[in-house]
C-alpha cells in the first residue's frame, strides 16, 4: 500500500464493508516441564465484526473503526474429561452474567492511524474486566507495513516493539522487559533470593490485498526461583471469516464529534489495561487466620516447616488488615508467640502494619528488649523497605531508649536499610542523606568505645563508597576491636572500591610497619589484600612473611595460600606465578606446622545456584582459640549473597593455663564473644564474657547451653507482580519464602581436662510458596508451587591442649533432614457458580545427613581426639 507520493502508507479498510473475524484468546498456567495435559486455564472465543465508521479527509490513514464482539464462548484451555470440565454445559451468560455479557457485546470504537491504535472509545461505566478484554481485541490490529523499532502502547503497556515486514506478512516482536505498565509490584533486593523472569511476545500478521487475513500472538512469561518455575502463556488468534456489505461511512470534521454523534456515552478510556478490583468471597479475616495458625508459631514449632508456612499465611492476611485489626491481635497474644507475631507484623511492610507495631512497642522501657530486637531485625531483613521505615528508626534513635543494646541495634540496622534503599536507586531521598551523614560522621563523634563499634558495624551494613576512607582510618586503630570490624567491613566491598591507598593501609597493618597488631587483625588484613586484586609484589611479600610470623599465624597463612590454590580463587594464578620464585616457595616456608587452618568447599551446586562455605580458624600459640570464622555464600544469576557469617572471638585467656601470650597481645582483657551476619545484614554481636572476674563467674556457673545470637522468622523471598497480557487479561504472581532460624553459639572451657570446645549451631526451616493466578471476576485459574525443608548445621571445634602440639578437631555436620518438594500444590479453575476443578500433587525426598569435608590434616587430628576420648 502506497500513498499518492509513493511512500508506504498504513493499512486501510474499505468503505461500506463489514469484516467478520473469528477471535480467541486463551491463557494457560503450568510449569514448563509439565505436560500440556496439566495446563490449567481458560479460552474465550467469539466473532468480531469490524467496519470503517469515519476516515479523516486530510489524513487518509487515520480511520475510526467500529468493533463488535458476538457469539461469546468460555471453555477450559486444558483437555478435561466431562467429569472434570467445570465449563461443560455452561453458557457465556451463566459464566459472565447478563450485565457483563451485554457490556462485552456492546460496540466500541478505535482510532486506527497508520496501523496503530491511538484511542479506544467505550462506555466508561463498563466493568474494568470488560474494557480490558476489548483492549485485547483492539491490540490485535497493532501493526506497521515497514520494518523498524519503535515504542508503542497496547493492552499490555508501553513497550519497545520491533517490526519485520515483507509483502504479505508482518512479524511484531515485543521486548517485554522494556514495558511500562500502570501497576508496580515489588521484589526482594537480592537477585540470589529473588525471582528471575523471562518473557517473550510475538505476533505474526498475514495480509491479503492490504487487509489483515490473520493475526496470531504467542506470549509467554516464565518466573523462576531456585529452579522452581511457573509459567503463564497467552495465545490470541484473529482470523478473517468473510467480508460482507457494511454500514455507510459517517461524515464529520474530527473524531471527537463523530464518536459523540454515534453514542454520546462513548469516552476515550486508554489502550493500556486498567486495574481490576476483585473481591475475595469467603476469605478469612485477620483474627480468623491468627486463630488458625498461632499454635504453629509456638517456639518449639519454629524448627519445623509448619512454622514458616503459618508465618506466610499470616503475612498475607496482615497485608490486607487495618491498623486497628493488627493492634487487636498484638494486644491479645500470649507471651510465647508474641515475638513471632512481631516478626510477621514487621515483615508485612504495609503502612498499617508499620504504624501498628510502632504504637505497640515502647522503646523507652527496658522490659521489651526481645520484642524490640525482633522488630529491628525484621526491619533489617525487609524485602522492600521504604523511606518511612528508615525515618521511623531515625526518630527512635534520636528519642528516649531504655536499653543501650537496642540503641546499638537501631543504628546498625539503619545501615542495612540505607544499603537496600540505595540499591533501589533511592540514595538521594532526604532521610537517606540524613542517615548517611550521621553514619559517616558517627565514629569520630564519640569517645565511647561501644558507640564507635556501633557506627563501624552500621557502616559495615551500609557499604557506602564514601565509607571506605572512614573504615581505612579505623583499620589502623590500636584498638583491636575497631581494626577487626573496619577490616572485615572493607572485605565486603567491591574490590574496585579498595583503592591503592586502602591497600597500602592494609599492607602496613599486616607487615606492622607502624604498630604491633593482634594476630586476628593481621589475618583479616591479609584476607582483604588477597581478595582485592592484589599485585605481584603484595602476594610475594605475604608469602615471604610466612616463617617470620607468630607460630600459629604461620600455619594460618600457609593454609590460606593452599586454600586459594585448591579452590581456584581469583588470586590463584598470581599466587602460582609468585611461587615459581624459590625464595617465596620452599620447603622451609611451606612445612610450617600448627593447628590453625583455612578451608573452602561446596555445599551445593546446581545449574542455577552455587552454595559455598569456608571455615577459618586461628589459635594463639598456647592452643586457645583466637578467632573462628564460618561463612556461607550463595551465587545465582551473576549475583552474590553473603548468606551467613558466624565469628567467635576470644582473647586474654592465656593466664588460665599459665601460658605466654603472643606478641602484641600481652595486655588484652579476657573476652569471648560471637558476631553474626545473616543474608547480608550484620547483627549486633553478643558477649559470652568480658573481664577476668566475669570469666571466672561464668566458668563456675556455665551450663554448657549455647547462647542465642539470632532467632526468629524472616521473610526471605518476597515478590509481587501483575503481568498485563496483550489479551487484556491480568496475571498476578506472588512468591514468598519464609525462614524460621535459630543460630546459637557457645564456648566451653575445662581446666581439669585441659580442653576447650566451641560450637555454632544453626537450625532452620524454609518454606517457599509461589502462585500465579488469572482472575477476571467471572472465571479464575491458578497454579501454586512450593517446596519446604528443615535442616540442622553444626560447626564444632574441639581443642585438647594438655600437650604440644595440641590436638584440634573441626566438625561441620549436616543432620538428615526432609526436603519436601511440592511439585504442584494446586492447579485450580473456578466459576462464579462455585464450581471448581483442582489437582494436587506432592513429592517427598529425604536428604541424608553428612559431614562436610575439611582438609585431610583435620581428619587425622579428629581420629586422635576421639581415640583419646574413647
Amino acid at each position: 500500500i502506497k500513498n499518492k507520493n509513493g511512500a508506504i502508507a498504513g493499512p486501510r479498510l474499505d468503505n461500506d464493508k463489514l469484516y467478520r473475524y473469528s477471535y480467541s484468546t486463551e491463557v494457560r498456567l503450568n510449569r514448563p516441564t509439565g505436560s500440556t495435559r496439566g495446563n490449567t486455564g481458560f479460552r474465550i472465543s467469539s466473532d468480531v465484526d469490524i467496519s470503517l465508521v469515519w476516515r479523516n479527509p486530510q489524513i487518509q490513514d487515520e480511520q475510526l473503526l467500529r468493533l463488535q464482539i458476538s457469539n461469546v464462548q468460555v471453555e477450559s484451555a486444558g483437555k478435561r474429561s466431562r467429569k472434570n470440565n467445570i465449563f461443560h454445559g455452561s453458557s457465556a451468560e451463566s459464566i459472565l452474567g447478563k450485565v457483563r455479557l451485554e457490556a462485552l457485546q456492546r460496540p466500541f470504537m478505535v482510532l486506527w492511524k497508520m496501523g496503530k491504535i491511538r484511542s479506544l472509545y467505550a462506555h466508561k461505566a463498563e466493568p474494568a474486566t470488560i474494557k480490558n478484554l476489548k483492549r485485547g481485541v483492539a491490540s490485535m490490529l497493532m501493526m506497521q507495513l515497514k520494518s523498524g523499532k519503535m515504542s508503542e502502547a497496547d493492552a499490555s503497556g508501553k513497550c519497545l516493539v520491533e517490526y519485520k515486514a515483507t509483502k504479505d506478512q508482518v512479524i511484531r516482536t515485543k521486548h517485554l522487559d522494556t514495558c511500562k505498565t500502570q501497576e508496580m509490584g515489588f521484589t526482594t533486593h537480592s537477585p540470589v533470593l529473588g525471582i528471575s523472569g523471562k518473557s517473550t511476545s510475538e505476533t505474526v500478521i498475514t495480509l491479503e490485498n492490504g487487509i489483515i487475513k490473520s493475526a496470531d500472538v504467542e506470549e509467554t512469561h516464565i518466573l523462576s526461583i531456585n529452579n522452581e518455575i511457573k509459567v503463564s502463556s497467552n495465545r490470541q488468534s484473529l482470523t478473517l471469516k468473510k467480508i460482507e456489505v457494511g454500514p455507510t461511512e459517517v461524515a464529520g470534521k474530527d473524531v471527537a464529534s463523530v464518536v459523540k454523534s454515534l453514542d454520546d456515552k462513548h469516552m476515550s478510556v486508554g489502550v493500556m489495561v486498567e486495574k481490576v478490583k476483585t473481591k475475595c468471597k469467603g476469605c478469612p479475616n485477620l483474627m480468623d487466620t491468627w486463630k488458625a495458625v498461632r499454635s504453629q508459631l509456638e517456639p518449639e514449632s519454629l524448627s519445623k516447616a509448619e512454622g514458616p508456612r503459618s508465618f506466610l499465611a499470616l503475612l498475607h492476611s496482615l497485608r490486607k488488615a487495618s491498623k486497628s485489626e493488627i493492634l487487636t491481635v498484638l494486644r491479645n497474644c500470649s507471651k510465647t508467640v508474641l515475638p513471632q507475631l512481631v516478626d510477621a507484623v514487621t515483615s508485612a511492610q504495609t503502612p498499617s502494619s508499620h504504624s501498628a507495631i510502632l504504637e505497640f512497642l515502647d522503646f523507652s522501657k527496658k522490659e521489651g528488649l526481645v520484642l524490640q530486637e525482633r522488630f529491628l531485625y525484621a526491619c533489617g531483613f525487609a524485602s522492600h523497605p521504604t523511606e518511612t521505615m528508615l525515618q521511623s528508626l531515625l526518630d527512635l534513635a534520636q528519642g528516649k531508649i531504655g536499653s543501650t543494646e537496642i540503641k546499638e541495634s537501631i543504628v546498625i540496622i539503619m545501615g542495612a536499610l540505607l544499603r537496600k534503599l540505595c540499591l533501589k536507586g533511592a540514595c538521594a531521598l532526604p532521610t537517606v542523606l540524613k542517615v548517611k551523614e550521621m553514619l559517616l560522621a558517627g565514629p569520630d563523634s564519640t569517645q565511647m568505645e561501644s558507640e564507635v563499634l556501633m557506627y563501624l558495624l552500621a557502616l559495615k551494613n551500609a557499604l557506602l563508597p564514601e565509607g571506605v576512607p572512614v573504615l581505612a582510618k579505623y583499620a589502623e586503630s590500636e584498638v583491636g576491636a575497631f581494626s577487626t570490624i573496619a577490616i572485615t567491613a572493607l572485605q565486603r566491598y567491591d574490590p574496585q572500591l579498595i583503592t591503592p591507598e586502602v591497600k597500602k593501609t592494609l599492607n602496613r597493618i599486616y607487615h606492622q610497619n607502624k604498630h604491633i597488631y593482634e594476630k586476628n587483625v593481621r589475618a583479616a588484613a591479609a584476607d582483604v589484600i588477597m581478595s582485592s586484586s592484589p599485585s605481584y609484589m603484595e602476594v610475594k611479600n605475604l608469602l615471604l612473611s610466612i616463617g617470620h610470623l607468630p607460630h600459629e599465624m604461620n600455619k594460618y597463612m600457609l593454609s590460606k595460600v593452599q586454600d586459594i590454590l585448591r579452590f581456584e580463587m581469583p588470586a590463584c594464578k598470581l599466587v602460582r606465578q609468585v611461587m615459581k620464585d624459590m625464595a617465596s616457595h620452599n620447603y622451609d616456608r611451606f612445612s610450617k606446622t600448627g593447628s590453625s587452618s583455612a578451608f573452602s568447599g561446596f555445599m551445593a551446586r546446581t545449574a542455577d545456584v552455587t552454595c559455598t562455605y569456608n571455615l577459618d580458624i586461628l589459635y594463639s600459640g598456647s592452643g586457645v582459640l583466637r578467632r573462628s570464622n564460618m561463612n556461607i555464600y550463595g551465587q545465582s544469576n551473576n549475583a552474590f549473597l553473603h548468606g551467613l557469617q558466624v565469628t567467635i572471638e576470644a582473647q586474654g585467656l592465656e593466664s588460665l593455663i599459665a601460658a605466654t601470650p603472643d606478641e602484641g597481645e600481652e595486655e588484652l582483657e579476657s573476652f569471648a564473644g560471637m558476631s553474626a551476619l545473616l543474608f547480608d545484614v550484620q547483627l549486633r554481636p553478643v558477649t559470652f564474657f568480658k573481664g577476668y572476674s566475669d570469666l571466672m563467674s561464668k566458668m563456675f556457673s556455665i551450663s554448657g547451653d549455647p547462647i542465642s545470637v539470632v532467632k526468629g522468622l524472616i521473610l526471605l523471598t518476597d515478590h509481587s507482580q501483575v503481568i498485563p497480557l496483550q489479551s487484556g487479561l491480568r496475571t498476578s504472581a506472588e512468591f514468598q519464602g519464609g525462614l524460621a532460624i535459630d543460630i546459637s553459639g557457645g564456648m566451653e572451657f575445662s581446666l581439669w581436662y585441659r580442653e576447650s570446645k566451641t560450637s555454632v549451631n544453626n537450625r532452620g526451616a524454609l518454606v517457599v510458596i509461589g502462585n500465579v493466578t488469572v482472575d477476571t471476576g467471572f472465571v479464575s485459574a491458578g497454579v501454586e508451587v512450593g517446596f519446604e525443608t528443615e535442616a540442622t548445621l553444626d560447626f564444632i571445634t574441639t581443642v585438647q591442649f594438655s600437650e604440644y602440639p595440641f590436638l584440634v578437631c573441626m566438625q561441620m555436620d549436616k543432620t538428615t533432614f526432609p526436603f519436601r518438594y511440592l511439585e504442584t500444590v494446586s492447579k485450580q479453575e473456578k466459576l462464579p457458580s462455585g464450581q471448581t476443578f483442582s489437582l494436587k500433587r506432592s513429592r517427598d525426598q529425604l536428604v541424608p545427613g553428612s559431614e562436610f569435608p575439611l582438609h585431610q590434616e583435620n581428619s587425622n587430628m579428629c581420629k586422635k581426639v576421639f581415640e583419646q576420648a574413647w
